[in-house]
């Protein structure tokens, strides 16, 4: 007797699970296959207490302030609206400037191949030529004239305010020369440089009745190739082998630099007809 009544609470385990087995499909599946069946038992115990299935169940009150589906689906049509409920984290903030360059260069990216060596080069020729003149005029160097000498040839030469002309002029060839081997503060070296050599083109045709680019004493080949090439610089920037390369002129110049041209162009101008006066292209002939 004892051993039916052991035998009964497994029966009955046993036959719950016929049952849910026998709901599946082919006759195969899984006590849990139906939900809303009789669970089996677990243990000796069985689970007489129902789950909870709504919020009055679980103890929960309403929300009222949640928004409803339609007022969701109108306020996610709103461009300016801001979402609630969550949030995309911002990207990250990307690798300081000169991390930036070093992975481009690291990736191949960017190259730029012999064009910083080439623009090192043409500072070193145009920067030279400037100090080679500014310390004939400065320190009598390379058989140079000197400062007493530079003053007396702009006097000569018809400037007013000789002793301001000479330190102008010295201060533009020296400065601006070494500046522009240096490659540092390359623009505002070449503009004074350019300011320079502007002057000097027309001083020297001034001088002349005639325009003679190669011949005679009147020539300006030299003047004018020394502008162009200060003009370059000015647009170009001084490239990767300067001490300006770090700065957005050294590599990627753009409106700044073109100001900087014409600031120059403006300040030969105003040093012109402030100091000498009077129109250089006075008396150019026709081209032959």
């Amino acid at each position: 007797m004892s051993d039916k009544s052991k035998d009964e609470p497994e029966s009955a385990a046993s036959t719950a699970e016929q049952r849910a087995v026998s709901t599946s499909e082919g006759g195969v599946g899984s006590p849990y296959d139906s939900p809303t069946g009789e669970l089996p038992t677990v243990g000796k115990a069985k689970m007489t207490k129902e789950i909870p299935r709504t919020d009055d169940e679980l103890g929960l009150d309403p929300d009222v302030d949640a928004p409803t589906a339609g007022a969701a689906a109108a306020k996610s049509s709103d461009p300016d609206a801001t979402y609630a409920y969550a949030s995309i984290p911002p990207a990250a903030a990307p690798p300081a400037g000169g991390a930036t360059n070093r992975v481009r260069r690291r990736n191949g990216e960017n190259r730029r191949g012999t064009l910083d060596l080439g623009l090192f080069l043409l500072r070193l020729v145009v920067g030279g030529t400037f100090l080679y003149h500014g310390m004939q005029k400065l320190a009598g160097w390379f058989d140079g004239p000197g400062i007493d000498g530079t003053r007396e040839m702009m006097e000569k030469g018809g400037w007013d305010h000789p002793s301001l002309s000479a330190a102008m002029l010295i201060a533009g060839e020296v400065g601006g020369g070494i500046l522009l081997i240096l490659g540092l503060a390359t623009p505002l070296a070449a503009g004074a440089v350019l300011a320079v050599i502007l002057d000097a083109w027309a001083w020297k045709q001034g001088m002349h009745p005639d325009f003679q680019y190669t011949q005679g004493k009147g020539a300006v080949e030299v003047e004018t190739i020394l502008a162009g090439t200060a003009a370059v610089i000015i647009l170009t920037g001084p490239g990767r082998w300067a001490l300006d390369r770090n700065r957005g002129w050294a590599t990627r110049p753009a409106w700044g630099s073109f100001a900087v041209l014409l600031l120059a162009i403006a300040a030969a101008a105003g040093a012109w007809w402030y100091l000498h006066g009077g129109n250089p292209l006075v008396g150019i002939g026709p081209f032959d």
